[in-house]
């Protein structure tokens, strides 16, 4: 087996710079710059989603709010998130990764595996030839830089694609791993979390190779099965093969960050129904209904604290998925001020039209579905603002809440300072 994985370097804001240069008459390079992509701080969405390799020296992380991050270094240059871009530079990523190999398994917006076994003998190259083939083609076509990792697995492709970067291409075969994986600092290993690198340091283990030569017996009775599976890791062992039909998804949900606090019940039930519009949306997209829904809440404080319940039928329906989420957060709410909200379903079914009827129910389902599936037509052809219920008119809520945030979805560069 011959995998690649590939990895664009800093990806949003590598995107964000070459639209800037190649498309807006930009001449600063982002990537050669300290420079990150945060969301809006006024929205309270204000945290670096990507940073450059120089902003990276000053110690910026992702995650970080912009405040902390513009501490470290008062120079930092920040720009707007766009997903709408990032999606369409995604999207011409992937289909050059599809000319090589129809098998490939997109594993986030920004890297994907590819399964190379058979292409290489029909391309007539050697492996690592290819891989520079296909770095280079994706730097020149849409001018932005991958790492390429080649491996017999997934597990040791990922990794070698996380050694130095950019633009690079890294191998990871079974005789390379005392060499360039043992050495790496267990933190550093697939699946390897920050609770979980503080137990393997309190055992005195620091490094992958430390890790690979523990009793794997020992990793299980503080770790249960995860140590047996991480201790397979650091040997370089991973039987995963590369999926290139996503699997089913096993839940659908939708969080929001509220742009202020909500200290009153009538407006977080607002924020749940633009919720349940999204996430209703979405599973009939897919064709399925949820059994199981859950509703959490994260205070002004950061407290959060959730609530779930079992429904009698699946459902893909808006209007029962908010009413359950509205009992479900009567519930669990203790009243303090709210911060985020999200709703999330689970137990996951075919939409095949079937309910068992009750007797005392007088809900019209049949037209409720109907009418769901029009709103879905409406905006899908006009646009998600085409139709909205008239509660939301006037209401500092968006109608369709949760994923990706309507201020992070485009920008208007006409308003954006491009240097």
């Amino acid at each position: 087996m011959l995998v690649f994985h590939v990895d664009v370097n800093s990806a949003f804001l590598s995107w964000e710079a070459t639209y800037r240069l190649h498309h807006l008459g930009g001449r600063l390079d982002l990537r050669e710059i300290p420079s990150a992509v945060a969301g809006d701080a006024a929205a309270r969405h204000g945290i670096i989603l990507a940073k450059s390799l120089p902003a990276k020296r000053y110690g910026i992380e992702t995650g970080m709010t912009a405040a902390e991050a513009r501490k470290r270094c008062p120079s930092l240059y920040l720009v707007p998130p766009n997903y709408g871009l990032y999606e369409k530079c995604s999207r011409a990523f992937i289909q050059i990764l599809r000319e090589y190999t129809p098998d490939v398994e997109q594993y986030s917006i920004d890297e994907a595996f590819m399964d190379m076994t058979g292409a290489i003998g029909r391309l007539g190259k050697h492996p690592v030839e290819a891989a520079e083939e296909l770095k280079d083609r994706i730097r020149e076509e849409l001018g932005f830089t991958v790492n390429v990792g080649v491996a017999p697995n997934k597990l040791l492709a990922k990794m070698a694609g996380e050694l130095k970067k950019p633009d690079l291409v890294h191998t990871m075969f079974p005789e390379e791993i005392p060499g360039k994986l043992w050495p790496l600092p267990v933190s550093d290993l697939f699946f390897v979390g920050r609770a979980t690198a503080g137990k393997l340091r309190n055992l005195g283990i620091t490094t992958i190779g430390e890790l690979a030569a523990t009793d794997p017996a020992i990793l299980r009775s503080v770790l249960k099965k995860h140590g047996e599976v991480i201790w397979n890791f650091a040997n370089g062992r991973d039987c995963s093969v590369v999926e290139f039909e996503p699997p089913p998804q096993k839940g659908y949900g939708n969080s929001t960050t509220i742009a202020f606090d909500v200290a009153d019940a009538s407006t977080a039930r607002l924020v749940l129904l633009a919720l349940a519009e999204t996430v209703g949306a979405r599973l009939r997209e897919h064709g399925v209904r949820a059994q199981v829904l859950a509703v959490g809440i994260k205070s002004y404080d950061f407290r959060y604290v959730s609530h779930q319940r079992v429904l009698k039928q699946p459902t893909d329906i808006t209007e029962e998925l908010y009413a359950h989420a509205c009992r479900l957060f009567e519930e669990a709410w203790d009243g303090r001020s709210i911060r985020h909200l999200g709703l999330h379903t689970s137990r996951i079914s075919d939409g095949a039209d079937m309910r068992q009827m009750e007797l005392f129910d007088a809900a019209d389902y049949e037209r409720l579905g109907k009418l769901d599936r029009a709103m879905d037509g409406i905006r899908r052809i006009h646009g998600i603002d085409a139709v909205k219920r008239a509660v939301f008119l006037g209401s500092p809520i968006d109608h369709l809440s949760g994923g990706v945030s309507r201020e992070k979805r485009s920008v208007d560069y006409e308003n954006v300072r491009i240097d």
